[in-house]
């Protein structure tokens, strides 16, 4: 009797482990072949900027700017002064 329930036993854990090593591969074969599916082609890149050239003008904007600035300060002076 105590024979018989050790052979049962045993043949029970060879199943199991016959099921877990039998969905164990099948995981890995599902996930080796995802990861064979070729990849998707990365989206179209976004379209050029617009050719605006910024260094056209800089010299007559720095000029303006040096101008504007020189008058500031002077209106600035003379209002404390006075």
């Amino acid at each position: 009797m105590l024979a018989q329930i050790f052979l049962y036993i045993y043949t029970f854990n060879n199943r199991m482990q016959k099921k877990n090593m039998l969905a164990s591969i099948s995981l890995s074969f599902v996930g080796l072949a995802s990861m064979a599916q070729g990849a998707t082609p990365p989206p179209p890149g976004p379209p050029p900027p617009p050719g605006l050239p910024i260094d056209s003008g800089i010299i007559v904007l720095f000029v303006i700017a040096f101008v504007y600035g020189i008058y500031k300060t002077n209106k600035i002076s003379k209002n404390k002064i006075a």
